[in-house]
């Protein structure tokens, strides 16, 4: 079949004067002629006109990048017993290796103008791809829950600097509920309105809201860096954080889990990064935004990390690796007051990016006419709330196991997308019949679910989840921490054999 994702981009163009003279709102999506109800709203069609330049792009990874979760994982990879240079090195191999496979998730839907759960319709069918959607948007509702914690964890450090006498309140033993204080608990429904507010109002709203965000968190850091500078002036800092253990070819394993924590940390943002995408001017206008959001502003963020935190040890006692510990601990309230609601708003840019967007669309995905994008969004706002996210946070071995198996759970995902895409398909897409029931439709499959594409998810995620889940097995704990390398693989092979075995061709 002749390529037709140029023909509905004309077909987008040749409407937009009259849309734009109507007064819609530009950005939105607008169904098609024969687009069936069952599998389209406003939220789900092709957009009617791509906006987002590099900038926003750019600023959109800056938003994922500066989060007290990144910073953290930035700054633990130095306590490894790897030299400066051993973590960096695997610093930039791991983020490379996301720029890499964010490119190839975003071209599907920078070409289509749709969002991640509709691009999967080719793969795993009309119907089929309700399976992909709840699961991201599932992992999307625990972090963000998650995420929301952190961000209220830094406002409660505000509140108390600036109300002491508010200190019995944030104990839990003597006002706490379900393992949270009432402080907790005020704070959170706080961030919890102010993100579904800013949700709420639109992609259009979002997206200045990131723009805002990233640098943000840029300045403040640059400031607290100059602060701590200036105390413990520049013999304090110190790039080796940890003792080096590992030397040589001995190293080699360490820095390969570096990398393998790096991917795995970004997975899920980089796994439905169409969503984004899909605004894109141009593919490479998303390539360049991507090439300065990833491997440049990463690196330049963990230097930063690793200069801040090492100078803690001379003027704190002690290595802190969570800048809102670190802003707590300088003799100024103005300093805290700022420090930490920089890093509050950074951490709620995040989310909306990362967790609240994703479910929206995936919800939405499930039955478009009875779930709305923003409907979608709130549906993963209730559920943060219920799996007390608080608890699993405090429990190390639980965000062990979330990490790893996210990792064999989505890989899979990213594995048969990538397979579908570029070596079935070779990159020709059917627009329309992505909204289609119709039996004779190219992506209907059997009763609009694809075989190959649902038996390999399957496979490869069982495959990835043993090590995860078998941590005493012989070499499991070392293998576990590649489930996202695991399941990619498995799932990009064993959808190419069964596409194959069931005769699937490209559109």
């Amino acid at each position: 079949m002749a390529d037709t994702i140029a023909g509905s981009q004309e077909a987008t163009a040749q409407h937009q004067d009259l849309v734009e003279a109507a007064g819609m709102p530009v950005g939105s999506g607008e169904a098609g002629p024969g687009y069936d109800p069952r599998l389209t709203n406003e939220d789900l069609a092709p957009l009617r006109k791509q906006t987002w330049g590099a900038y926003n792009i750019f600023a959109f990874w800056m938003s994922d990048v500066h989060s007290v979760g990144g910073y953290v994982t930035a700054g633990s990879l130095f306590a490894l017993g790897l030299s400066s240079w051993q973590v960096l090195v695997s610093l930039v191999v791991g983020i490379g290796i996301v720029y890499v496979f964010c490119n190839l998730v975003a071209k599907p839907s920078q070409a289509t103008g749709v969002p991640y759960p509709v691009i999967n319709r080719v793969a795993f069918g009309v119907l089929g791809a309700n399976v992909p959607a709840i699961i991201r948007g599932s992992i999307a509702v625990a972090w963000y829950g998650i995420q929301t914690y952190l961000a209220s964890a830094a406002l409660d450090v505000v509140v108390l600097k600036l109300w002491p006498g508010l200190a019995p309140y944030a104990d839990v033993d003597r006002w706490g509920f379900l393992g949270l204080p009432l402080l907790g608990w005020c704070s959170y429904a706080l961030l919890w309105v102010l993100q579904a507010a800013v949700f709420w109002t639109g992609m259009e709203t979002i997206r200045k809201f990131i723009d805002f965000c990233g640098p943000a968190v840029y300045v403040v850091m640059v400031v607290l860096a100059g602060y701590l500078i200036y105390k413990a002036g520049w013999g304090g800092i110190d790039l080796k954080l940890g003792d080096v253990k590992y030397h040589g070819f001995d190293a080699l394993p360490v820095m390969l889990g570096a990398i393998a924590l790096v991917v795995s940390y970004f997975s899920g943002p980089m796994l439905n990064f169409g969503d984004f995408s899909r605004y894109g001017r141009s593919f490479g206008a998303v390539r360049t935004g991507n090439l300065l959001g990833l491997p440049v502003n990463f690196l330049a963020f963990s230097i930063l990390v690793v200069v801040t935190s090492s100078l803690t040890i001379p003027i704190f006692g002690e290595l802190i690796t969570d800048p809102v510990q670190t802003v707590a601990r300088i003799d100024s309230t103005f300093a805290i007051v700022l420090g930490a609601l920089t890093f509050t708003i950074a951490t709620i840019g995040i989310n909306i990016v990362a967790n609240f967007i994703s479910p929206a669309f995936d919800f939405s995905n499930v039955s478009p006419q009875r779930i709305s994008w923003r409907a979608g969004g709130m549906i993963a706002a209730v559920g943060s709330v219920l799996i007390t996210p608080w608890n699993l946070y405090n429990n190390p071995d639980v965000i062990h196991y979330t990490l790893e198996i996210l990792g064999a759970a989505i890989g899979p995902l990213f594995g048969v997308l990538i397979a579908d895409y570029y070596l079935v398909r070779r990159q020709r897409v059917d627009v329309d019949a992505m909204f289609s029931m119709s039996p004779d439709g190219p992506y209907w499959y059997r009763r609009g679910y694809n075989p190959p594409a649902l038996i390999a998810t399957g496979i490869g995620a069982v495959v990835a989840v043993v090590p995860v889940l078998w941590t005493h097995g012989p070499g499991m704990h070392t293998t576990a921490q590649y489930s996202w390398f695991i399941g990619m693989g498995v799932g990009l092979a064993g959808y190419l054999a069964l596409a194959r075995r069931f005769g699937a061709a490209a559109a």
